[in-house]
């Protein structure tokens, strides 16, 4: 199995790593895609290597889609490789993600209209103008999509990202 986490520079560190472990732990295969190869930084100082550029992505390779947040989704979203990827799961139904300003990215997509779901409170706006059905809860799932507001809900997002990780039959 096979997960990919999209970020870029300025993530906010725990939502990248955090997922990037548990992942690893159950036997997923992960991959870090982002603008370009080579490293991308944290907010807190954390660096991590970039196996692929977004351009090198096909997200029929992956099963699971993790989506951090940080300052690093107001990047991705002006990139068409990512918003194509992120639509491409959503056509496929695979499981996707997303926490803290990670929702940016399924806003600037379209993929989010009528699905509940959750981000951070500076993110909240957008979501609901996007047509989500906001909710303010440390985890919301709706179909194929998870979604939590900050670090301190990682948790949630976890237990609920590999329930549904757990679901993905080959």
């Amino acid at each position: 199995m096979k997960a990919l986490i999209i970020s870029a520079d300025h993530f906010e560190d725990t939502e990248l790593l955090v997922p990037y472990y548990r992942l690893k732990e159950e036997g997923f295969e992960v991959d870090v895609a982002s603008i370009s190869r080579g490293k991308i930084n944290g907010k807190h100082g954390y660096e991590v290597s970039v196996d692929k550029a977004l351009r090198d992505v096909h997200a029929k390779d992956y099963d699971i889609l993790v989506l951090p947040g940080g300052k690093a989704p107001a990047a991705l979203r002006k990139e068409l490789a990512a918003l194509e990827i992120v639509k491409d799961f959503f056509r496929s139904n695979k499981p996707v993600a997303a926490i803290c300003h990670g929702p940016q990215l399924l806003v600037t997509a379209g993929v989010i209209k009528d699905r509940h779901a959750t981000c951070y409170h500076s993110v909240a706006e957008e979501l609901k103008e996007a047509g989500a059905l906001y909710e303010d809860s440390e985890v919301v799932v709706d179909g194929n999509l998870v979604t939590s507001r900050q670090p301190s809900d990682l948790p949630a997002f976890m237990r609920e990202t590999l329930r549904m990780a757990s679901k993905i039959v080959h």
